[in-house]
């Protein structure tokens, strides 16, 4: 996530660069921005982990529930899918089966993926659930 502290960081440096003349005052504002959006990030993931604390499923479940179905299309989109079209091509050449955009599911993937260190944070600390009912 820093990265993309850094990239905002950087952009916004170069406004600060052109609308502020003096130098302590620009690297005070440089010094507040990369705080505030450090800040930003810890209370993202902390209002993650009180998300997943929820005891209803359709709070605490939307997160598994779009890994399902990630994982879902990407076997339809490299497993069954292909061997599926295979199949129909012998039976009938003329059918052509969906393709999923992989793009999109490729970033929503990786950033269910980042996700999942919280997950494994929380079972090294003990405090992780090992089923949808307490």
């Amino acid at each position: 996530m820093l990265g993309i502290v850094d990239s905002v960081v950087g952009v916004a440096g170069k406004v600060l660069d052109k609308f502020v003349e003096d130098k302590d005052l620009r690297l005070k504002l440089d010094a507040e921005l990369r705080s505030q959006l450090i800040n930003l990030d810890a209370l993202q993931a902390q209002t993650n982990l009180e998300q997943a604390k929820h005891d209803s499923i359709f709070v605490a479940g939307a997160r598994p529930a779009i890994m399902w179905i990630c994982a879902f299309a990407l076997a339809w989109q490299y497993i069954v899918g292909p061997m599926a079209s295979w199949a129909l091509t012998i039976y009938d050449p003329l059918i052509q089966l969906p393709t999923l955009g992989t793009e999109e599911l490729t970033g929503l993937v990786m950033a269910l993926l980042g996700l999942g260190a919280a997950r494994s944070y929380e079972k090294s600390k003990g405090v992780a659930r090992n089923s949808m009912r307490r």
